[in-house]
């Protein structure tokens, strides 16, 4: 079980919603809103931080929310003007159902 105190940064999740444009035919890639929910927002501490450059990926931060359904690692994550990559949802060990811990990166997703 997540403690309600460890949630307290207010995050917007956005998913990718593609289309195409009607002058070029090229896919154009905008975000649609899916919630905003509380968070547990997380620097990457050093030994994650160290294992994942092993890996050759670019996790800063990890984020923990309650479990949603629609999150997935095409999502992205905005805290405080901050867009975060999202590049896995990992279900909590129990049940799969009460949170989810979603590790992240730091930049720009245009799709």
């Amino acid at each position: 079980m997540i403690a309600a105190g460890r949630l307290r940064h207010r995050v917007l999740i956005q998913n990718p919603v593609t289309s195409q444009d009607p002058e070029t035919g090229a896919p154009v890639t905008t975000w649609a809103d899916l919630a905003t929910v509380y968070a547990e927002v997380v620097a990457a501490s050093v030994r994650e931080f160290v294992a994942a450059q092993a890996i050759d990926s670019e996790v800063t931060t990890r984020i923990t929310i309650r479990h949603r359904a629609g999150v997935t690692d095409k999502s992205r994550i905005i805290h405080r003007g901050q867009v975060f990559n999202v590049h896995g949802v990992m279900a909590d060990p129990v049940s799969g159902l009460e949170y989810m811990t979603l590790p992240c990166s730091e930049g720009i997703n245009d799709g």
